[in-house]
């Protein structure tokens, strides 16, 4: 069973930062991270969960919804099994439960939540205008 567990959300002001930890555990994940491609999606009150990011297996390629391209980014450290989402300027339209989900049967990141087999509980985002 793969377990993923979300940190680092609050409340910043428009125009500032967040990073966003996703840190996995589990045997099976555990041992084979690598073999993971990975994502991060958001839902604010009454809306459909939305993807934000994705990074493949090895890292080297990454997609972003268009509403968070250049002021958000996705990386991965394999070493210690976590991805991170560096949130660099925050808009009051980025309030939302963040959630991290992993997938091991594709190689890039797709963007529908049923694509994805594990997902993290989330963590809350709120952004004072």
């Amino acid at each position: 069973q793969v377990q993923l567990v979300e940190s680092g959300g609050g409340l910043a002001r428009a125009g500032g930062s967040l990073r966003l930890s996703c840190r996995a555990s589990g045997r099976t994940l555990g041992y084979n991270f690598g073999l993971y491609t990975m994502a991060w999606f958001r839902q604010a009150p009454g809306e459909e969960r939305e993807f934000v990011a994705g990074i493949n297996q090895s890292g080297g390629r990454t997609d972003y919804t268009d509403s968070v391209k250049g002021r958000f980014s996705i990386s991965r450290d394999h070493d210690q099994n976590v991805i991170w989402l560096h949130m660099h300027i925050l808009n009051p339209e980025d309030a939302a439960l963040y959630y991290c989900a992993a997938e091991p049967t594709i190689t890039v990141p797709a963007r529908l939540p049923t694509d994805y087999q594990y997902w993290g509980q989330g963590t809350r985002v709120a952004v004072s205008s």
